[in-house]
């Protein structure tokens, strides 16, 4: 008889980010296959699994913090996951969704007012009701600067070799070695 794999538990989490980064890791195609057999998915928007469970082992969190969601879910995240890790450039350095933050000032009135007036198509109004949108930061900031990240995948997005080259050492309990221009090569 066979000895059962441990199997780690593995989220990814989407913030203020395209999702290509999501994207990327389902270009690991068949290999995903042999992922599973040692990590459970226990939440991604993949899955569309509801609420950040307890007790993550490894966590690749995609997009940077650009709203009060992004904020308090990144804490919940950072408090229950063992390993997190900046998953794609907006992540690792905030890239696109930051570039608001060169607007200055009140950039996020700036950002809605844009959106929802002057772009508005039928009714123009700003979302005042709450939950509808969540409410806008006055700096996007990548991942690190709000709390304590473990290892970094940049790439906008990183290849799905990158990404397997990534997580296969953590699955087997080892570090990958994050050194080299296949491995910390930005955009």
């Amino acid at each position: 008889m066979m000895d059962k794999i441990k199997k780690i538990k593995l989220a990814t989490v989407w913030l203020a980010g395209c999702s290509g980064c999501h994207m990327s890791f389902l270009d690991l195609d068949e290999w995903l296959f042999e992922l599973v057999k040692y990590a459970d998915i226990v939440h991604s928007p993949i899955a569309d699994i509801k609420g950040y469970p307890e007790n993550v082992d490894v966590c690749l969190v995609e997009g940077a913090i650009a709203n009060e969601e992004n904020l308090e879910l990144i804490h919940e995240i950072r408090k229950q996951t063992k390993f997190l890790i900046s998953f794609g450039d907006c992540a690792v350095t905030a890239n696109v969704p930051a570039m608001r933050n060169m607007m200055g000032g009140d950039n996020a009135d700036m950002v809605l007012r844009r959106s929802y007036l002057e772009l508005g198509d039928v009714t123009p109004q700003l979302p005042y009701a709450p939950g509808i949108v969540p409410e806008l930061l006055e700096k996007v900031s990548p991942v690190h600067e709000v709390v304590k990240v473990d290892m970094y995948i940049p790439g906008c997005p990183p290849s799905a070799d990158r990404i397997k080259a990534a997580i296969a050492p953590l699955l087997e309990g080892k570090m990958p070695l994050m050194e080299g221009r296949e491995m910390i090569k930005f955009g």
